[in-house]
């Protein structure tokens, strides 16, 4: 499979510039291939190829005072730009027909859009020096912090400008059977939340670290002091920055927290089961704040991807599956339960069960995982005494001790 492996990019002034031309240049082929495909659809006519359009958006405008200054950057990278407004058609299209889920048809690109980036190929010639900066044509080197090895050699790279101003370097590498994990025996199914990010059904439980609501009164100030700056000035582009910044420690610290809890369940479970929860319905709802900042969506892609890299089995089971209302013990379903019941005991066996242990218990079951429920039950209820063992019964109004002694098996 392919992985995106990113790193911390430092440019100095000159290559800051260089890139800036790079964006800027790539947003003009862009915009330029994205108006002549409106112009074919209003006019009635056939799409124009990619080909055609390299021709005379890069090679002959190249020739014109208007757009000389398309030279200055790698032609690869121009060409990647038409390239992905393909792709960008292709994907609508395809949405329309239902081969895929339904994206908006591809927007133009402003020079004022806080996120930019080009993409470098092999035949761009880009290298990485034996000084380890990575070296791109008509850029420079540029300083690389790297935090890992690669475990290939990479096909691509894309040099990516975001919100907050940082630089990363984003390399398309390939691996393959050599990183399958040994195989072991547990086997887990995980329940998601708020109140615990993630409930295990051998009854671990993994706090929610809400990453945004710690940072909230950080945001709020960066905010306001955005709110008073005079639009258009350089002091509101500030801070605007620090805003971005502030937002990018909390996603940044979200998606560590991500990656090391979903790395640690690949390496301790052969096989992993989670609900398919309704991530935008909840995100109408007055949980939204929270929900956003619990993450699901992305963790549990990370699951799903590092299953299949490692050699792990990731099933995703149906999201009206009623996991909170049978009893992991018995199987009888309980009927549904309001959010404030957090254990509730079963009327069919007695168990008292912790609703999140007992859920994820029912996630495993549901995905075909021998998994036990020695996490689901938090005590035994005490069950009434049947009719004969109540002592004293009104069909033996005056029965002795001695007797009611052999009636209860004493």
């Amino acid at each position: 499979m392919q992985l995106r492996y990113s790193f911390r990019l430092y440019p100095n002034g000159p290559q800051r510039a260089a890139l800036a031309r790079a964006f800027g240049c790539a947003r003009v082929v862009y915009n330029d291939a994205l108006r002549a495909w409106e112009t074919a659809r209003s006019e009635g006519m056939p799409f124009p190829k990619t080909g055609d359009l390299s021709k005379k958006l890069i090679t002959e405008a190249k020739q014109t005072p208007e757009r000389a200054w398309l030279g200055e950057v790698s032609a690869v990278v121009l060409q990647q730009s038409l390239r992905d407004l393909d792709t960008a058609y292709r994907n609508f299209f395809d949405g329309l027909k239902g081969k895929c889920s339904r994206m908006g048809a591809p927007r133009y690109k402003s020079r004022k859009d806080t996120r930019q980036a080009v993409r470098f190929t092999a035949n761009a010639r880009w290298s990485i020096t034996a000084g380890g900066k990575l070296r791109l044509p008509k850029i420079g080197d540029l300083r690389v912090k790297w935090s890992r090895t690669l475990p290939s050699a990479p096909s691509t790279v894309t040099v990516i400008k975001d919100s907050a101003g940082r630089y990363f370097a984003s390399f398309v590498v390939g691996t393959g059977s050599e990183e399958t994990l040994p195989e072991v025996t547990p086997e887990v199914g995980i329940d998601l939340g708020l109140g615990h990010f993630a409930v295990l059904s051998d009854g671990r439980k993994v706090d929610s670290p809400r990453f945004l609501r710690r940072a909230e009164k950080r945001l709020r100030k960066a905010q306001r002091a955005l709110s008073r700056k005079e639009k258009g000035s350089k002091n509101r582009d500030k801070a605007r920055t620090c805003v971005a910044r502030a937002h990018a420690r909390v996603a940044d610290a979200r998606r560590e927290f991500h990656h090391r809890l979903s790395t640690q369940l690949i390496r301790e479970n052969q096989a992993i089961a989670v609900e398919d929860l309704a991530v935008k319905g909840l995100a109408r709802t007055r949980l939204a704040k929270s929900v956003h900042d619990a993450g699901w969506s992305a963790f549990v892609s990370m699951l799903e991807y590092k299953a299949a890299r490692y050699g792990r089995t990731f099933h995703r089971i149906g999201r009206f599956e009623p996991t909170s209302q049978v009893c992991s013990q018995c199987g009888v379903k309980d009927g549904p339960k309001p959010l404030h019941v957090r254990v509730w005991t079963c009327g069919a066996c007695g168990a008292v069960l912790d609703r999140d242990i007992n859920a994820a218990v029912n996630v495993a079951k549901a995905a075909g995982l021998a998994v036990s429920a020695r996490g689901a039950q938090v005590r035994r209820a005490p069950v009434s005494a049947q009719r004969s063992e109540a002592g004293t019964h009104p069909k033996h109004p005056a029965q002795p001790v001695w007797e009611q002694a052999g009636i209860l098996g004493l």
